[in-house]
């Protein structure tokens, strides 16, 4: 199966059974989802989870959850830019006062509490979170088709930081069984929790080591100037 087919699928289905929620309509978003709180407490359990000093988390609504536990545990989060323009916000948990947490974990909010940081000045990622429309249990995991998660990790990567596990957040009904393809820069999931259960795929070792340069379009560069920024500073070392 294609990876847009298997998407429409999804939408569909959570929208009949009422397994979303705001923002509608979830066609085209990595989706809200009933339960989100329910699968980030679980999350909050995972030793992985525990061991992290920085995370890097999508900015998605139904990630909301996690990234409001990162800044109350003490943890430096990162959430990237839109469209990956400007490369990652920077969240200190110092710099947020007690009860402001979800606040300042909202895109609406999150620069008043966080800045922009430059990538040769980016801290080690631990642990990293990726939006996924639909998973597989095998750790195959396709968004909403941009393909923001796999660069993030790749440019990540790319940086010198080591391999970090990746996990997923999402509905029971976004666990398929169906096969779809993938591409060798997808990203995977170590660890998918849902709002019942946390399921440990084994696809460490199948994700980007970095960036495919070759598959690196000028209009990319230019769309996404942080690319730009990667080759130039990989070009002066």
């Amino acid at each position: 199966m294609d990876k847009q087919t298997l998407r429409e699928r999804v939408w569909e289905e959570m929208t009949n059974k009422k397994a979303g929620r705001f923002p509608f309509p979830l066609k085209g978003r990595i989706p809200n989802f009933a339960g989100a709180e329910k699968a980030a407490a679980l999350v909050f359990e995972l030793e992985e989870y525990k061991r992290a000093e920085v995370v890097k988390v999508n900015p998605d609504s139904p990630q909301l959850p996690v990234r409001a536990q990162i800044i109350r545990d003490g943890k430096t989060l990162l959430v990237p830019t839109p469209r990956l323009k400007d490369g990652f916000i920077l969240v200190d948990p110092e710099n947020v006062p007690d009860g402001e947490e979800k606040k300042a974990a909202s895109l609406k909010h999150i620069h008043s509490y966080g800045n922009v940081v430059p990538l040769n000045s980016l801290p080690k990622v631990d642990l990293l979170f990726a939006g996924s429309v639909a998973v597989h249990r095998d750790g195959r995991r396709t968004g909403k088709g941009a393909g923001y998660a796999d660069r993030e990790y790749a440019i990540l990567r790319e940086l010198g930081n080591p391999p970090m596990p990746v996990i997923g957040t999402v509905h029971s009904l976004q666990v398929r069984d169906e096969d779809f393809e993938t591409d060798t820069y997808d990203l995977t999931l170590d660890i998918i929790v849902t709002e019942k259960e946390v399921l440990r795929t084994g696809a460490e070792d199948q994700k980007p080591a970095g960036i495919l340069w070759e598959r690196v379009t000028e209009e990319e560069k230019e769309a996404m100037p942080v690319l730009r920024e990667i080759e130039n500073l990989l070009n002066s070392r």
